[in-house]
């Protein structure tokens, strides 16, 4: 505490969470350590989950003591963990400054992924989305996004790293707050950080990375991480996904489809996952899916369809069974595999589209009356596209 203030005094060692193996390894020589301690370390910190140095047991006392006066090892705070009828799991990560971001586990029998954020806000103003209505704050560091999959291996208690066969937190999704591809940098420091198969070591094909679709930064994320792909479509046109998804007046469907062809390593093996979310009279209609069948060919992909999971004020609703039911079906005979996702963490608002920190936000009444407009202008243009036909 400051001796007038009351307050903590401010952190001033450096956090090696976060560090690249090659920054790990500058900060410990500046500091007068031997290089390849940065490998001992490195170790400690992401394959045995240490939390301090007092662990390393390995490492002389005096070296210990030294690190001590230097560096610390900082995971997120959490303000809140939130455990669903289901079993699967959100925690409110806060951060040093006070802001704060969601992390979900969705856990099946034996595994499960990881839904991990990397920005507080959102950029983006997806209409159905929650955490869009959300104004975006800043982007999350590689320290704050590779420490929310660390809190959730403390919590599992997953430490020291598994073998595949035996971990219960097998994969990755970047599908949590915010737009991935707008934090590219930070996002790939800590994913080469997950991925180093001397620490977490989670492989590229456990990883995947959902994009609104920020066309510039597709390929590169594939020829720099190459971890997998998924696309948030959630329209077969670009009047419906304008409307929608704002995003799409920078980048429409045509450069979009576009880059998800040029993806690299995409194939059959290793297929693009388009999401699609099913709104009632917006976007659900066989009309719908014989446009997106024609939108994505030559392209291997798979669908992912989810039903719309409400929020607290949300203006849409969700496609009845019946009409997912149909929808899927459309997909199904023309080849494609299109699941239907069960949705998962609703009582405590951890499904899909529905992340969201204490923030500023459109009143109820202006979303419901956004939506209404925006229903009546989509059922407007698909009849008049269907009466053309």
């Amino acid at each position: 505490m400051t001796p007038d203030s009351g307050h903590p005094l401010q952190e001033t060692r450096t956090n090696l969470i976060g560090l690249s193996r090659e920054a790990l390894t500058a900060v410990l020589v500046e500091a007068g350590e031997k290089p390849f301690r940065a490998k001992q370390v490195f170790h400690w910190i992401y394959h045995r989950g240490a939390k301090d140095f007092a662990q390393m047991s390995d490492l002389s006392k005096d070296l210990r003591a030294r690190l001590e006066t230097r560096f610390v090892l900082d995971r997120p705070g959490i303000a809140r963990e939130q455990t669903s009828s289901d079993r699967t799991r959100k925690w409110l990560m806060q951060f040093d400054d006070g802001q704060k971001a969601e992390t979900v586990f969705i856990p099946e029998d034996d595994r499960g992924a990881v839904c991990i954020s990397s920005q507080v806000g959102c950029t983006l103003t997806c209409r159905f989305c929650h955490t869009g209505t959300q104004r975006l704050v800043r982007n999350l560091t590689p320290a704050e996004i590779v420490g929310q999959f660390m809190v959730a291996r403390d919590s599992y208690g997953e430490w020291p790293t598994p073998t595949d066969e035996r971990r219960m937190l097998s994969n990755i999704v970047m599908m949590g707050m915010g737009e991935p591809l707008y934090n590219f940098e930070n996002v790939a420091i800590a994913l080469k950080i997950i991925m180093d198969g001397e620490g977490i070591a989670v492989g590229k094909r456990r990883i995947t990375l959902s994009t609104s679709g920020v066309v510039p930064e597709i390929r590169r994320c594939g020829a720099e991480l190459g971890v997998n792909l998924a696309v948030s479509l959630h329209a077969p046109d670009d009047d419906t996904r304008s409307m929608i998804m704002p995003i799409n007046k920078k980048y429409p469907l045509k450069e979009l489809m576009q880059a998800c062809r040029d993806y690299p390593g995409a194939s059959n093996a290793r297929r693009i996952t388009f999401e699609y979310v099913m709104l009632k009279g917006i976007n659900d209609t066989a009309a719908h899916a014989r446009a997106l069948i024609r939108l994505v060919k030559d392209i291997p992909c798979k669908f992912n369809l989810i039903p719309f999971n409400p929020w607290p004020g949300t203006p849409y609703e969700c496609s009845d069974a019946e009409t997912v039911e149909a929808f899927a079906q459309h997909l199904w005979d023309a080849g494609y595999s299109a699941p239907v996702r069960t949705p998962r963490g609703r009582d405590i608002l951890a499904a899909c589209g529905q992340l969201k920190t204490d923030s500023e936000r459109l009143s109820a009444k202006e979303q419901r009356l956004r939506a209404e407009q925006e229903a009546a202008a989509a059922q407007k243009t698909w009849a008049e596209k269907e009466a053309a036909l």
